[in-house]
Parts: C-alpha cells; sequence; structure tokens
C-alpha cells in the first residue's frame, strides 16, 4: 500500500522530475517507510512506499526491469501473487524480490493491459514501455485505490490523491458545475471521472488506459457483473456459497508480512470477518472499536456489541474513546487527509480511529461495502417489485439529498447547470442493458459507480492518512459477483442482507446479527454546535468563501442562525454538508 505518481509528456520535453517530487512527498503519509523517484525522458515516476509484502529494499519503487524494458509505479496488494509467481516462472520468468509489485510487472509483460483479468486484489498502476514510449494505467474492479489524472496537450500528470496533483501545480482549480450537482445530490460524493475541480479526473474502476507516446489514448473497461438472478438455487444453498465466498475472501487478506488487525464496530460485517478469522484459527487477533461523547440525544459509541464480539472470539481488543477537545482538532486533520470533500461524519471516526491503529499494526480488514452488494440501505428496499422504468424516480426519492429544483434556492445561479445533472447520470446508468430488475439495476449502480467514491474512497483516505493498509473482503470481486446473481428476495430479507445473517447464524450470536442497523457515531458532527458551529461559520462567511461564491447568501444566513434547520434525505446536516466543502477548498488552497 503506496502513493504513486507520475508525468509523460507529449511535447518533446523532458519530464518535470521536479514536480513529480513534489507530488510524491505530498503522500509522505501514505507510504513512510521509503520513497523513490525515476525518470527517462518524457516520463517520469514517483513512489512512497509502505512495507507490507517483501520488506526488503529489493521492492522499492518505481521499480526498473531494463531486461523487459519496463518500469512500474504500483499501490495496492495482488492477494494471488504467490499463485502468479509460480506461473510466472513456470514460463520462464526468473524474480529478483518476493514482492506482489515485480509480479505485477512480470504479469504485464507477460499479458499485457489483459493482466488485470488475472489480479485478484486492490491497485492502481502506472507501467511505462521504454521501447513503444507507451504509459499503461489500470485500477482494480471496485475502485478501491485511487488514481487521479491532470492534463493538457503537453502532458498527463497522475497521482494518488488530488492534492499530489495540486503540488505538482498548474492545475485548473476551477469548481465543476456538475460536480457540484452531484456533491449537493448525492451525499457528497462525486462519482465517474469527475471531480469538484473541473482540471482534475479520475480514472474509473476496472478500467485500463493505454496512452501513446503522442497523447492519443484507448482504454478499455475490463469488468461488468452482470448482476442477473441465477436460477436453480435454494436458499438454503445461497447462503452456503455466500459464506464459502466469504471464507475465502477474508483468507485472501491475510497475505502479508505484518500482522493484520480487524476494524472492529459491532455490527454485523466486521463482527463477521471476526469470526471467519477465528474459524480459521487466528489467535490473538487485535481488534479496533472507537467511540465519542453523546450530543444532541444520541450515543456516541457501540461498545456494547464490540465487546460481546471481542469477548466471544477471545481478541485482544482495543477500545479507544475519543474526548469532544480532540474531536475538532481530527476533523480539520480529517478535512485535510480527504483527496475530495467528503460530508460523512464517518470520516473523522475512521481518521481518528486509524491514527490510534497504526500504532499497532500496519493492516486491518474492515467491514466497508456489505450494505452496497448485500442490499443493506433504506433506500433498497422500495424498490422491490418496481417496474424498471419506475426505478430511477423511486431511488431519487429515497436517495437524492434534494431534487434537483431545489438547488436553485442554495447554489449560485452561475455555478447550476442548466440540467437535472445527477438525474441524467443516475438514469443513464439504469438505462443501461441486463439487470432485469430495479432493484439489480440500482444494486449494479451503487457497486460499479457509486461505492468508489463514498465508503471506499473514505476508508482509503482516512487509514492511509496514519500509513496504515485497509482491506475490504466484502469488495472482493469474486465475492460481488456472486451476490451480483443472487436473487432480490435473499438479499432483502430481514431487513436487508438476508442471505448475509442467514450465513452468519453459524457464527455470531444472535443479538449481534439481530440489532438495529448502527453507523460509526460521531453525534458531535451530526449536531453541528460550539466549536464545529464556530468553524464552519468562519468557512462560510469568510473572504476565501465570499470571493468564490458557490452558495446564495442569504441560504447561508438562514442556516447559520438556525443549524438544525435543513437535513438532507439521509439525515445529513445541510449546514455541514455545505460547510465541508468550503473548510476542504480552504485547507488545500483552492
Amino acid at each position: 500500500m503506496c502513493g504513486l505518481s507520475g508525468e509523460l509528456r507529449f511535447d518533446g520535453r523532458e519530464a518535470d522530475l521536479g514536480a513529480v517530487g513534489r507530488m510524491t512527498e505530498t503522500m509522505h503519509d501514505r507510504g513512510p517507510d521509503g520513497s523513490g523517484l525515476w525518470s527517462r525522458g518524457p516520463v517520469a515516476l514517483g513512489h512512497r512506499r509502505l512495507k507490507i509484502i517483501d520488506l526488503s529494499e529489493k521492492a522499492a519503487q518505481p521499480m526498473v526491469d531494463t531486461e523487459l524494458g519496463l518500469a512500474v509505479v504500483f499501490n495496492g496488494c495482488l492477494y494471488n501473487y504467490g499463485e502468479l509467481r509460480e506461473e510466472l516462472r513456470g514460463a520462464g520468468y526468473r524474480f529478483f524480490s518476493a514482492s506482489d509489485t515485480e509480479v505485477l510487472l512480470k504479469a504485464f509483460h507477460r499479458w499485457g493491459p489483459r493482466c488485470v483479468e488475472r489480479f485478484k486484489g486492490m491497485f492502481a498502476f502506472a507501467v511505462s514501455e521504454r521501447d513503444t514510449g507507451r504509459l499503461v494505467l489500470g485500477r482494480d474492479r471496485l475502485g478501491i485505490k485511487p488514481m487521479y489524472l491532470a492534463g493538457d496537450s503537453r502532458r498527463l500528470r497522475f497521482a494518488s490523491t488530488l492534492p499530489a496533483l495540486l503540488a505538482g501545480g498548474e492545475v485548473d482549480t476551477g469548481i465543476d458545475p456538475v460536480a457540484l450537482h452531484h456533491y449537493m445530490t448525492f451525499h457528497s460524493l462525486v462519482p465517474g471521472e469527475r471531480t469538484i475541480l473541473s482540471g482534475v479526473r479520475k480514472l474509473p474502476p476496472a478500467t485500463v488506459r493505454v496512452i501513446e507516446a503522442d497523447g492519443r489514448s484507448t482504454e478499455r473497461r475490463y469488468w461488468d457483473p452482470p448482476h442477473t438472478e441465477r436460477p436453480g438455487l435454494a436458499a438454503g444453498e445461497w447462503r452456503d456459497a455466500v459464506l464459502d465466498a466469504l471464507r475465502t475472501a477474508v483468507r485472501r487478506r491475510m497475505v502479508a508480512d505484518v500482522p493484520v488487525g480487524v476494524l472492529l464496530s459491532g455490527g454485523l460485517d466486521s463482527s463477521l470477518i471476526v469470526a471467519l478469522l477465528a474459524e480459521q484459527g487466528q489467535e490473538g487477533l487485535a481488534t479496533f472499536s472507537i467511540g465519542f461523547e453523546a450530543a444532541g440525544g444520541e450515543q456516541g459509541d457501540e461498545f456494547a456489541y464490540s465487546d460481546l464480539v471481542a469477548r466471544h472470539f477471545g481478541t485482544d481488543h482495543h477500545r479507544i474513546r475519543i474526548p469532544d477537545a480532540r474531536l475538532l482538532e481530527g476533523l480539520e486533520d480529517a478535512v485535510r487527509a480527504m483527496s475530495e470533500p467528503m460530508v460523512s461524519h464517518d470520516c473523522v471516526a475512521f481518521y481518528l480511529l486509524s491514527q490510534e491503529v497504526a500504532r499497532h499494526v500496519k493492516v486491518v480488514q474492515s467491514g466497508q461495502g456489505a450494505d452496497e452488494v448485500f442490499a443493506g440501505y433504506g433506500w433498497f428496499p422500495p424498490l422491490a417489485g418496481v417496474a424498471r422504468e419506475r426505478a430511477a424516480g423511486v431511488y431519487a426519492r429515497a436517495f437524492f439529498d434534494r431534487p434537483h429544483e431545489g438547488l436553485a434556492a442554495i447554489v449560485s445561479p452561475g455555478l447550476l447547470p442548466g440540467h437535472d445533472a445527477s438525474g441524467d447520470f443516475v438514469r443513464a446508468h439504469l438505462a443501461r442493458p441486463g439487470a432485469g430488475t430495479a432493484l439489480d439495476a440500482v444494486l449494479r449502480l451503487e457497486t460499479t459507480a457509486m461505492l468508489a467514491d463514498d465508503p471506499v474512497k473514505r476508508v482509503d483516505n482516512m487509514t492511509m492518512a496514519h500509513g496504515l493498509e485497509a482491506r475490504t473482503p466484502f469488495l472482493d470481486h469474486e465475492l460481488v459477483e456472486l451476490a451480483a446473481t443472487c436473487p432480490a428476495e435473499l438479499k432483502l430479507a430481514h431487513g436487508g442482507k438476508g442471505v448475509l445473517k442467514d450465513a452468519a447464524r453459524r457464527l455470531l450470536p444472535a443479538r449481534v446479527i439481530d440489532r438495529p442497523k448502527g453507523y460509526f457515531p460521531v453525534p458531535a458532527v451530526r449536531h453541528v454546535h460550539g466549536a464545529l458551529l464556530d468553524l464552519v461559520r468562519d468557512a462560510l462567511t469568510g473572504r476565501a468563501a465570499r470571493e468564490r461564491g458557490l452558495f446564495r447568501p442569504e441560504y447561508v444566513d438562514r442556516l447559520l442562525a438556525d443549524p438544525e434547520r435543513d437535513r438532507t434525505t439521509t439525515g445529513v446536516n445541510t449546514l455541514w454538508q455545505l460547510g465541508l466543502l468550503e473548510l476542504w477548498l480552504q485547507a488545500h488552497r483552492v
């Protein structure tokens, strides 16, 4: 797990190694164990390393193989690198390290850009071909590992974080109106290739892009699960199949040359990971939970459940309680750690939890993705039995923060696109062929488009801010493929994630399975008051915000006069949604 960066020039000039060095250095926290730079003519690569597999310097990056004519930078982990290495050895390849990076490099030489189809893991990489001058960029199927891009007719730059591109300089930092529309509609996430900044784009998940020496490029999406129900299996067979696939996914993510722990919230998903690791004979497993002070009548921790699971499986449990005095400082640090603005109060919880966990381990497993894959959220049940052509409208009413028409009273007129950009995005995705039911179509949208830009990005940003690698077994692509073919009624049963709950009954106490759905509770962020209100007020009324003019001043004034006045469909405080965006822009000097 690391941070990568680089540049490819198309104008005949040598790559700007100084700019790549600046980009690389901004990602020190992602890779505190080492750094490297490499350049050859129009291409330069940079890397920050977190040592997880092959702790020796033989695995340092950028990794160059002069015999094969390739140079690579890689962020992530190939869980099946051992099997691939043996296959490549059988084909005559020689290895000088025990790293998965070298396996990726030689797999690319053997199979070209289609090597990604053989990888089981999370990854973003850039491979430079000496003999053709091509640069090949790739990203894993679920978008677990990030890749940001900025370029023009002269060059392309890429990095694991958006702030790294800003450090390189010469980025168009204007606000993208369509992205702002998405931000205000999809709980602050901006799906697809866009980011909130006009000059920065993302390589989409499950995509390989080949950039020629002259700047021409082609790309291919190499994975798109069908989301079509598989007939012929009984409910018990589905339960067993899901449990077996999850068991494999959890076992794969123990591959490391350092200890692996678990982020244990006490919910179904993380508890199931602990149970499966215990089943596989893991002893002394380190588990970690976090709690905050109560506020606004809301409890600030779920220790009753995490303690129960820790005792049941005999883990080495760490209970971390964060006082409000530390919360505000942590919140500002969490905003600086965001590659893109993320309004979820989970962010500060993950940031502070990761800060503590990194003192004990360098790798953890985490339960993110289960709700999107197995239909655990409240906006899924209303889609059951809905006609396919009505899916977009039903989904919008349950999921969107507000309708398109509501944005006119909030966003300044010059930053509103002339059409319902977010509605159009959803309608286009749901209209794609395949996915026989409305629910299947929405689950496909969530899994292939929304997931990468909310829980996945949140976990990557907040853990990597402390040099901590997070692995998400519920996003194992083979498990996701299986879930995509599981009948909707089995996923929606028992209030959502029914088939997963049935599988868990073989391993977990009923009290954990049948509990009300929980989240990382951070009440002091859900209820904007005190020092947090002062922070938000300063951000939204200061000179930078006035000059930027994102939001109508009269609307901001009304929210500041009554901070609990407005909440989105899913319960997010609207004042916090507006304030977070300004806080992020100001933190990164945009």
